[in-house]
Formats: structure tokens, C-alpha cells, sequence
């Protein structure tokens, strides 16, 4: 349904709005497993940005590999395989980034900041979809492995912004969930510290200097252009300002809890346009990616359902070992439960 709108609160306003767009989280259940019941059952935690505006309406990004073949093209030190002029109003331009805690900085109270990196700068929503699907693989070790898909668990508004505080100036990543519903449970939201809405700082990483963090190794750290990397000068971090930071693989950034209170931290109201439908079909994230898995989290605010939906695979074609015990243990379950409900109803006749 779109960016939203942000009303300012304040005269003057003490904040500047740098980027505006859709945010979109996701969790992916542990290695051979098919669904998450609590947070120790997750393996990942992405979320996936998706700049529709801002102060300028293009923005620099790293150009994607197929591109780099061209003999015009700048060697790597300015910027992975160069860069590439994106209009944001007009284009697609998806940031998919990885938590390396698997959640969020809890927002309502001062909390250690959590590292996290952009895995994938991408214009095409086919290469977010192949991020976000399962598989299956061998190790060497372990031999037969399972990856389950990733889940949607929220979605929503952002923005990015420089807040001015005295003398101060430093950028805030802040969001308002529009899925789940206020109506709906909030189980993994609670568990992965999604709240409805959240402000934190945000601090892109020098990918020259060593951090308090171990981080990426120097291969797969950022290669920014000239131009952003001289911003850093001798300095560990520096705010995200501007956003472009964001557009290289590998780049590095911090999350500092600020509030769960935007309007009363920063003077600013995140209005949605789905507030009053609140309807599943009004979802931009499943519209965009599909129902690649479950969407009870994203709908229902829990983390799985009794309800078991038995897979395609049970009606024909191939199915893998692992497939096979998923089908048979949820056959098993709605017999059980079949069994339960005509045994309810001979009682009740």
C-alpha cells in the first residue's frame, strides 16, 4: 500500500527525512526444521528495505555482477563492481539485510547495540524471492540437510532521517507496522523484539577500521566509492547519511535502541494507508514475493498453526526423505484430530 505519510508535531520540526519506503522482516526456522516455535528455533533474521523516495529521487547503488563485463566499467575500489544511478520513485531497489542476533534491539529500554550487514543490493524482487527460499544440500559432516523457507513476520513503513539534537546530528532508522494487526497476537513479533513501532540509530561501520564487533572478514566488507568512504576520515562510524551507504554488499551498520514512541522521541507521526482495512490483500510484501510459506506469523501474530497444511508433494510428484517425514507426521496429525472431532460429535448425538 505504499511509503504512508509523516506528519510533523513540532515547530520547527528537529528532524529531516532522508529516505522514505516499505520495510518488510522475515525469520527462517533452523536447519532442518519446518517450523519455528520460539526464537530458539530460528536461524535467521532478515529485513528488506525498499526505498520508494527521499530527498533526492535517485540514488547511487553497487552495480550488479552481470553488468561488470563492459570496458567502461570502474575497477572495484570504487565501489564492488561499480556503480549504477537508480531512480527510486520509478524502480525497484531492494536492500536485503541480515541481524546478526536475530532480533531487533529492544526499543523500550537502553540495550547493547546489534550488528547487522546488507547481504544483497538487488533491482530485481526475483533475486530477494531466491534469498527467501528453502533447499536442500549435503554436508560433509551432517549429509543431508534441510533449509526451510523464510517466513514473513512483519511489515510496514520506514524512514530514514537526521535528527538534530543540539549541537548533535546523528540518523535514525524508524518504522510502523501496518501487518500483523493491533487486533492480532504478536507472538514472534514480541520474541524477535518487533514492536509496533520502533527509532533507532543507526551507524554505518568504516569497513577500513576494526570495530568493538568481529564483523565480516575484509572479503566480504563494503567497497565503498570515494566519495562515501572519504566521509568516514579516521572515524570507526558515521551516520547513515546518506542512505546510499546502505546500496553496497557487505556494508556493516549498528542499531542503537532510541524509543518505541516515535511521535513523543521525534516529533513525528507515521501514518499508514492500510490503518482502517487491515486486510490481507492489502499486503505489498505478499503481493510483491508470494506465499512462499507460512503466513501466520506475518497475519495471526503466532508462530505456527494446529491447522496443517499438507503439501502438494502429497498428491503426486517426487518427495525427498525429509518431505516424506514432514507429510507423514501431518497425516498423522489430521487423522488424530479428525478422530477427535467425530468422536466429539457421536458423544454430542
Amino acid at each position: 500500500m505504499g511509503q504512508g505519510e509523516e506528519v510533523n508535531t513540532r515547530s520547527p520540526p528537529e528532524v529531516e527525512i532522508q529516505e522514505r519506503g516499505e520495510i518488510y522482516f522475515f525469520y527462517r526456522p533452523k536447519v532442518n526444521k519446518e517450523e519455528a516455535h520460539s526464537s530458539d528455533d530460528v536461524q535467521r533474521m532478515y529485513i528488506v528495505l525498499r526505498p520508494e523516495s527521499g530527498e533526492t529521487s535517485t540514488q547511487i547503488k553497487q552495480k550488479e555482477e552481470e553488468e561488470e563485463e563492459e570496458e567502461d566499467d570502474p575497477p572495484p575500489t570504487q565501489g564492488g563492481y561499480g556503480s549504477q544511478v537508480v531512480n527510486i520513485e520509478k524502480n525497484s531497489l531492494l536492500r536485503f539485510i541480515v541481524m546478526g542476533q536475530k532480533k531487533l534491539p529492544d526499543p523500550t529500554k537502553k540495550s547493547r547495540p546489534l550488528w547487522g550487514f546488507v547481504e544483497l543490493v538487488t533491482t530485481k524482487i526475483e533475486d530477494v524471492k531466491d534469498a527467501l527460499k528453502g533447499g536442500e544440500y549435503d554436508t560433509a559432516k551432517s549429509g543431508h540437510r534441510h533449509k526451510a523457507a523464510a517466513r514473513p513476520v512483519g511489515e510496514g513503513i520506514y524512514r530514514i532521517l537526521r535528527h538534530h539534537s543540539g549541537k548533535k546530528m546523528h540518523t535514525h532508522l524508524i518504522y510502523k507496522l501496518e501487518f500483523p494487526s493491533e487486533e492480532e497476537k504478536n507472538e514472534p513479533q514480541e520474541a524477535l523484539n518487533i514492536e509496533k513501532e520502533a527509532s533507532f540509530l543507526i551507524q554505518i561501520k568504516n569497513p577500513t577500521q576494526k570495530g568493538q564487533f568481529r564483523g565480516l572478514n575484509k572479503k566480504k566488507r563494503a567497497v565503498f566509492p570515494a566519495h562515501l568512504q572519504g566521509q568516514f576520515g579516521k572515524l570507526r562510524y558515521h551516520a547513515a547519511d546518506p542512505p546510499d551507504f546502505l546500496n553496497y554488499e557487505g556494508c556493516e551498520f549498528l542499531l542503537i535502541s532510541a524509543s518505541d514512541d516515535i511521535e513523543e522521541e521525534l516529533g513525528l507521526e507515521l501514518k499508514s494507508e492500510v490503518e482502517e482495512t487491515q486486510d490481507a490483500s492489502c499486503s505489498d510484501l505478499l503481493n510483491t514475493f508470494g506465499e512462499t510459506s507460512s503466513t501466520n506469523a506475518l497475519l495471526k501474530g503466532i508462530w505456527h498453526s494446529d491447522d496443517i497444511k499438507v503439501p502438494m508433494a502429497m498428491f503426486g510428484g517426487s518427495v525427498n526423505y525429509a518431505s516424506a517425514l514432514y507429510i507423514a507426521a501431518a497425516t498423522a496429525k489430521t487423522l488424530e484430530k479428525f478422530e477427535a472431532e467425530l468422536l466429539d460429535l457421536v458423544a454430542a448425538s
